[in-house]
């Protein structure tokens, strides 16, 4: 019986000894944790009954060169419900169904779920959304937002570009220089239960936002305009499917005009214009289709498509015919209205031909036979080495997204009839800025300018005085070809509009 007890008291005092030692290591933990590790699970305890609503900032508007905003903000509405804080879920329920036009079972459903916060509607119109919030109902919150608006619809659409739901550019400037525009976000930090609802009435934390920087562009409103319905017309009259404008200051790249006919309507670019909706009517209206039409839509083919350039591009051989000194403008020529270059018969505009002429002369009336033989004097290595030099194989590098490349012969596939097309301008393609853009160069002196729209981004400072965040700067390059080559060709082209072949082209006065 003894030997019982003392195994029973044995076993007493090693449970007692084991809860002992059990509590002895919690209360060790219980003090790491409140002592050691208090920071961290303080803040944990913080995060957990803290909640977040974002303020939207302005983002920055967009003017032309002449101060005048072609993108800008209007105030809209965020309308929510915090399930907790609705006293009459019916009335809430009605009123917001009439004022926002939406089904009351689809509203009754987030009035009714039991969450921290529920968004009714985005982008409701100020008016709206100050009719609410006047009606003071109790777990209704109206937060102001920004959507953008663009003030004259459809200028410079492609340009441009806009935002999409979230205020982020997508296409154009507006992605381009988003950095700049997009500004930084507030924050409204209020405190909420142990099921993450916010409390009624609780202290709230306001972080203001920053407004986004005003980015002012090389983009003249008056230039943009005429330029956009002297497009249109050409392509009414013409029954072209679309049809390209570019104004651009030669000597430092600034672009005044960039036109793209049909343009499409900033401030409702998910909706496709009349021609690319008949193709959608043409073909199976899925997603897929209409994401591509879209895309189309928004495309800018002064920058994005490539075309064969034609007569214009004898400025080009002009330039390098005259740069290496195999031609100069007094050469004399003849032109019975083709050359035979190999096997091929490559014919003049002028079916009979344009008799004897000089280079001038034959630049004046775009003889194609005569750019021929300048090409055949340069040779395909030299012609190629002048190609590169103007600039021509690479990309403008502009200040919007998704230039294409010149697409042209390999030189080592180059033979004398690809070389005979490529003098006036056919078998190979690049961009119509691609082609200002050099042109710009070999008339102004020599000096390959960047084509580009940015300016200079400013934010408002307090007071009303703006703080320059950054003027921007370009690459140049010197000397493409000689100043005397540049004059050579200033003349040529003159001539072509005072008497030659581009006479409708003359300004009068100049």
């Amino acid at each position: 019986m003894n030997r019982i007890l003392s195994r029973h008291r044995s076993r007493t005092l090693t449970v007692l000894l084991a809860v002992s030692l059990l509590m002895a290591v919690m209360c060790g933990r219980l003090s790491y944790l409140m002592i050691v590790r208090a920071d961290h699970y303080g803040q944990m305890a913080e995060d957990l009954h803290q909640r977040e609503r974002t303020i939207k900032a302005a983002r920055g508007r967009i003017l032309d060169r002449n101060g005048t905003v072609i993108a800008d903000n209007r105030t809209v509405c965020t309308v929510s419900v915090i399930h907790n804080q609705i006293r009459e879920p019916e009335r809430v329920t009605e009123v917001l169904a009439r004022e926002l036009d939406i089904d009351a079972a689809e509203i009754r459903r987030k009035v009714d779920r039991y969450s921290a916060r529920e968004i009714i509607q985005t982008n409701v119109d100020k008016e709206t959304g100050d009719r609410i919030r006047n009606l003071r109902l109790d777990g209704v919150k109206v937060d102001e937002d920004y959507k953008r608006y663009y003030p004259y619809d459809s200028l410079a659409s492609k340009v441009l570009g806009f935002t999409g739901g979230d205020n982020q550019g997508i296409i154009g400037l507006e992605v381009r220089y988003e950095e700049y525009l997009k500004g930084q976000n507030g924050l409204i930090l209020t405190m909420a239960d142990a099921a993450g609802v916010e409390l009624e009435n609780a202290f709230e934390e306001r972080i203001e936002p920053v407004a986004g920087a005003d980015l002012t562009v090389s983009l003249d409103v008056n230039i943009q305009t005429y330029a956009q319905q002297a497009a249109q017309t050409v392509m009414e009259e013409k029954n072209a499917k679309k049809v390209s404008v570019i104004v651009m200051n030669p000597q430092n790249g600034e672009i005044y005009a960039m036109v793209n006919v049909p343009e499409f309507n900033l401030n409702d670019p998910f909706t496709l214009t009349d021609d690319y909706a008949q193709d959608a009517a043409g073909n199976a209206e899925t997603a897929a289709s209409k994401e591509e039409l879209l895309n189309q839509m928004w495309r800018n083919p002064a920058i994005n498509d490539t075309y064969e350039p034609g007569s214009t591009f004898k400025i080009i051989t002009a330039s390098a015919g005259l740069e290496a000194g195999v031609v100069g403008i007094n050469d004399h020529f003849s032109c019975p209205g083709y050359r035979i270059v190999e096997d091929r018969k490559i014919r003049c505009h002028k079916t009979g031909g344009h008799g004897g002429e000089t280079f001038l002369q034959a630049t004046m009336n775009s003889c194609n036979p005569v750019f021929i033989d300048v090409g055949q004097r340069l040779g395909v290595e030299r012609y190629y080495h002048y190609f590169t030099q103007f600039g021509l194989l690479g990309k403008t590098g502009v200040d919007l997204p998704g230039e294409a490349s010149t697409i042209m012969h390999q030189k080592e596939k180059m033979g004398l009839v690809e070389l005979a097309t490529v003098s006036f301008g056919q078998s190979f393609q690049i961009t119509p800025l691609q082609l200002i853009t050099t042109a710009s160069a070999l008339i102004n002196g020599g000096t390959r300018v960047t084509p580009h729209f940015g300016i200079r981004a400013v934010r408002s400072g307090s007071g009303g005085e703006g703080e320059s965040i950054r003027t921007f700067t370009y690459p140049v390059r010197e000397a493409i070809v000689s100043e005397e080559t540049s004059a050579t060709v200033r003349y040529l082209l003159e001539q072509v509009v005072a008497e030659g072949g581009g006479k409708n082209a003359a300004i009068p006065g100049y």
